[in-house]
């Protein structure tokens, strides 16, 4: 299967130490350039982890095609790569480009969307989301209830 992940579902799942998943889940994951770009910024979050997680993902597109009207360059990027690689999956946590991905077909999952469906991987998802509410990274308070509901934790 293919996976095409874009930056904020990335620095989530490196914020818990989960990057190892998609690998072990999907087999093929690609980066964009204009992920990868966003996600090495010096001094971002995780940026040191996924610089190195990311290295040998990046893929770069072949369109001209830009959805920057709606969208940042970096969820433009893998839109349109899933469509060109015809991927299984786009990891995406941003909730406009979601639902424009969807409005195009595209399988979209987020990473507590991911966790949560490999349970088997993931023995315990209460601390992860601990993990995540004491880092920078803003998830809604009923998206986490929600999360620890469906997990039965």
């Amino acid at each position: 299967m293919i996976l095409i992940a874009d930056s904020s579902a990335l620095i989530t799942l490196a914020t818990v130490d989960k990057l190892w998943i998609l690998d072990e889940i999907f087999g093929v994951v690609y980066i964009p350039q204009a992920v990868y770009d966003e996600l090495t910024i010096d001094n971002k979050a995780e940026s040191k982890i996924l610089t190195e997680y990311c290295k040998d993902k990046i893929y770069k597109i072949n369109h001209e095609l830009y959805f920057n009207i709606v969208l940042g360059s970096g969820e433009s990027e893998a839109i349109i790569l899933y469509k060109e690689l015809n991927a299984n999956f786009l990891l995406c946590d941003d909730k406009k480009a979601k639902k424009y991905a969807q409005s195009l077909d595209i399988n979209v999952i987020g990473s507590l969307g991911l966790l949560l469906k490999e349970k088997g991987l993931i023995t315990d998802i209460s601390s992860l989301i601990e993990k995540l509410k004491q880092s920078l990274i803003y998830i809604d308070n009923k998206v986490y209830q929600l999360v620890l509901e469906l997990a039965k934790e």
